[in-house]
């Protein structure tokens, strides 16, 4: 390939006259583009390979009416994939800057290789550049791809495995809205598999004014759609997410994005207290969903049982499907973490029911890309009574074992001034004694600094002393958190750069018996033990440390306070 710049056509008006000019310009006329149309505030993005004919498209569109101008990019080595994939870029980064609003639906966005892919990408950092410098883009590319707006964003181009349940999905839907039956649809898929963005991403879809989509190119996906809306119009959507951090999130992304609405976004508790059923639901993290037990407040839990017709055994997961005629369940049995939430047996029964329920599985790994899905699979078996037979190595990513707590908090400090979003995170293994008693909350490090000399602090590990996160909701880009260890329930659903796990004294490791085990005492979330028997306890553990140990994209460090966990996991993980 030569080594040619994209180019980005000077602004057109976008009216009538604009496809006889653009058909003037280089690669205005049966050529792959790229094409930008934009106001002061909106913007919508595509790609083709006649810019005339789809221009002249488009100025037929209502929507587009209020757009003014256009650009077009392209490049006399350019070529269909590459267009494709240009264009996803755009839309994925456009929509997350800031900058404009997206008028675009997002069917048919999937990730794809083609010849010299690495090549064009480069490509796309200067396009990037090109349209920070003309004043159509603010932000950098790591301040964007380390962003909420991007990672949720409805625009991500899906691997395979997402592209194919959501089109079964939407297939499935629309047989059966023509033949008004309920159905139940479960997604499995382990940490990193992009659950969460498939969720979004399906929201996104069904309620999207068709037209936006028209020149995805899955007709037939377009068709299912179309059948859908043609039965109900317009439909009652909504996603539930349990965890009020992971919701405010979404309800922000869902604020920013053309076509949805943060009152699309919903806690369990709403659902049982809506005024109307649901259409579709989408629930995000159902493994996280509540049961009646060891529960801060039952009251609110034993009300809405009493309003859904339930006795006191019934779930939040019951409330969701008896207020939906179709219900998503994006799932994940490995990362139940407390008694809490509704146990497996309930989705197992679930999946049982063949005739109205349908499953899929994600297998492709999105987060810790770089260790892939082999690395997750490792980091399962060194959690459990049955570890790896030997070391596994990932030339890739990051892995490493750490006998010295502060070099390992330092370093993650160093990797967060030079990715961003670099985070330390622990078990819940000591007490939250300055819970409600920093105030004000500590905003810097010498802030921090100044709380812990005056004994204001939760973790003492050989002499070194943190905090624990002094809050839930928003931690993750709290200004603080980066001087601060964040627990379970700040993380989970959440990705890092790199992640420095603390494994506290509440999981062991016993070298007569070869096995792990927990002390009790030394595990502080008394709702988490409460009337748990230990080996659900272990368990539960042992998901923590899964899920805290797959957060990082680009690596993970881990420290263990118990010297014979430490020997244990040094036969896996490379030492410092």
């Amino acid at each position: 390939m030569e080594d040619k710049k994209i180019l980005i056509s000077a602004p057109i008006h976008f009216d009538h006259t604009a496809p006889n000019i653009i058909q003037l310009t280089a690669f205005g006329n049966s050529w792959p583009a790229v094409y930008i149309i934009n106001n002061e505030h909106e913007a919508y993005i595509g790609e083709t390979t006649n810019a005339p004919v789809r221009i002249s498209q488009h100025l037929e569109n209502p929507h587009r009416n209020k757009l003014d101008s256009i650009r077009i990019l392209s490049s006399d080595t350019f070529n269909k994939s590459v267009a494709l994939d240009l264009e996803a870029f755009l839309i994925s980064h456009m929509s997350a800057d800031g900058h404009f609003r997206l008028q675009n639906g997002n069917a048919g966005q999937q990730k794809h290789n083609y010849y010299q892919r690495a090549a064009y990408e480069e490509k796309f950092l200067d396009v990037w550049r090109q349209l920070q410098d003309l004043h159509l883009a603010n932000q950098n590319l790591q301040e964007i791809e380390n962003s909420n707006l991007f990672k949720y964003s409805p625009y991500k181009s899906l691997t395979t495995d997402q592209y194919l349940a959501v089109s079964q999905i939407i297939s499935r839907l629309a047989k059966d809205f023509a033949g008004q039956e309920n159905s139940t649809f479960v997604v499995r898929g382990g940490p990193g598999t992009g659950k969460t963005v498939l969720g979004i991403y399906l929201l996104k879809l069904l309620s999207s004014d068709i037209d936006e989509d028209s020149g995805s190119g899955d007709e037939e996906l377009i068709e299912n759609l179309q059948r859908i809306h043609q039965k109900k119009e317009p439909l009652k959507l909504g996603i539930v997410i349990s965890m009020t951090n992971l919701r405010n999130i979404v309800k922000d992304t869902f604020r920013q994005t053309y076509g949805l609405d943060e009152k699309m976004v919903y806690s369990p508790s709403q659902i049982a207290n809506a005024e109307e059923d649901f259409d579709i639901l989408v629930v995000d993290e159902a493994h996280r969903l509540r049961q009646r037990k060891n529960l801060t407040q039952y009251g609110q839990h034993d009300k809405n049982n009493a309003k859904m017709g339930l006795g006191q055994d019934g779930t939040e997961l019951d409330w969701i499907l008896r207020r939906s005629k179709h219900c998503i369940l994006l799932y994940d049995q490995d990362q139940t973490v407390k008694p809490t939430d509704v146990p497996a047996e309930k989705f197992q029964a679930l999946l049982s029911e063949t005739d109205s329920l349908h499953s899929f599985d994600l297998i492709t790994q999105v987060r810790c890309i770089l260790g892939g899905q082999k690395y997750l699979d490792y980091i399962k078996a060194i959690f459990s009574q049955n570890p790896p037979s030997g070391r596994t190595d990932f030339p890739s990513y990051d892995l490493r074992l750490y006998d010295d707590v502060s070099k390992m908090v330092n370093m993650i400090k160093a990797k967060d001034r030079q990715f961003g979003l670099c985070r330390t995170v622990a078990g819940y293994a000591w007490k939250w004694q300055t819970h409600n008693q920093l105030d004000p909350a500590p905003e810097n490090s010498a802030e921090t600094e100044s709380y812990i000399n005056r004994g204001l602090y939760d973790i003492e590990i050989d002499g070194h002393r943190y905090i624990w996160n002094v809050k839930y909701d928003g931690w993750l880009t709290s200004p603080n958190s980066i001087n601060e260890i964040g627990c379970i329930h700040t993380i989970q659903g959440f990705d890092l750069n790199y992640a420095g796990v603390i494994i506290g004294n509440e999981l062991r490791y016993d070298p007569i018996a070869e096995r792990l085990y927990i002390e009790p005492s030394e595990y502080y979330d008394q709702k988490g033990k409460a009337g748990v028997a230990e080996a659900d306890l272990l368990q539960y553990i042992l998901h923590i440390y899964q899920v805290l140990c797959t957060r990082g994209m680009r690596g993970t460090y881990i420290y263990a306070c118990d010297k014979n966990l430490r020997e244990y996991l040094e036969k896996f993980i490379p030492k410092v």
